[in-house]
């Protein structure tokens, strides 16, 4: 059976923290074919690079500035201080164009990419622009950042977006599928990058020296494709969902987590269309007359 789950280190390749699905990169896994994730940590003044490939690509810095070059054109992502800071500029590249991504002061940077033929023009997308959503309610509160759905974003085929929950909650839930073309659901294969913190808790003595901030990620099957993953995940840590059952993500006591969520599939629709698992979907009428978590938004 292949492996879904890549902690911090496993999927490093050369200059990449992060290099999964892309179409330069050695490590492809079997039965993966529509979604890739490439993450470096730059040092001051250096770069990495991507050349013009079959694929569509969205930067998306996670910690830091950076000055993105596609096929010669200059774009600044101002960027933010951390993944928790509140939404960051994007740059969505379109399809065939070589990329370059530098940093004048050293930070972290994602790349999702996407196999695509249909082209569609390079776009930044502001911090001020990205579309935020507060969803759920109660201790199912998390915080998306929609700056690569279809609602924000001209592409060809990847949906593409971020996710904060705060300590103690699950997002990713009801667990819910996206792994068959039929009506009311899409085909998509799913990719989970992971950061944590120690939660800010007014009040407390703070953290102690050895804190390890952690969060959990559940997939598990829907029909007779065998998957099982429960993932203890960490910064840096991958988790991929080829089909079945996804969900929850959840965020342990005392640790807030991130993640970044790439999709993309073989379906002529592009657009994320989800089934609930019928055991659980409701979840989601619990959620009427509760309060946000008022922790949200971060940033």
């Amino acid at each position: 059976m292949a492996d879904w789950v890549y902690p911090l280190g496993s999927a490093a390749e050369g200059s990449w923290d992060v290099s999964l699905g892309t179409a330069d990169s050695a490590l492809q896994m079997d039965g993966w074919a529509y979604t890739g994730l490439k993450v470096a940590t730059l040092a001051a003044g250096a770069a990495v690079e991507l050349p013009a490939a079959g694929e569509e690509r969205i930067v998306i810095p996670l910690s830091g500035a950076f000055t993105v070059t596609v096929d010669g054109e200059e774009y600044q992502l101002a960027g933010r201080a951390g993944v928790f800071s509140g939404p960051s500029d994007v740059l969505y590249s379109g399809i065939g164009k070589a990329v370059t991504v530098s940093s004048p002061d050293g930070g972290r940077v994602a790349i999702a990419t996407a196999p695509a033929r249909a082209s569609y023009p390079t776009r930044l997308i502001t911090s001020a622009e990205t579309p935020v959503e507060l969803r759920g309610a109660g201790n199912c509160s998390r915080q998306v950042h929609n700056f690569g759905t279809p609602a924000a974003l001209e592409a060809d085929r990847f949906i593409v977006c971020e996710v904060i929950t705060p300590a103690g909650n699950w997002s990713s839930y009801p667990p819910h599928k996206h792994d068959e073309e039929k009506e009311g659901e899409t085909h998509l294969e799913e990719i989970y990058y992971f950061e944590t913190q120690v939660a800010a808790v007014p009040g407390s003595a703070g953290p102690a020296a050895d804190a390890d901030a952690i969060g959990y990620q559940r997939v598990y099957a829907s029909d007779e494709r065998p998957i099982d993953v429960s993932a203890e995940v960490r910064t840096g840590d991958v988790v991929l969902v080829p089909y079945g059952w996804h969900g929850p993500a959840m965020a342990a006591p005392g640790y807030d987590m991130y993640y970044l969520n790439v999709m993309a599939g073989p379906g002529r629709v592009r657009d994320w269309l989800i089934s609930d698992d019928p055991h659980h979907g409701w979840v989601r009428q619990t959620w009427e007359g509760q309060d946000l978590d008022p922790r949200l938004p971060f940033g």
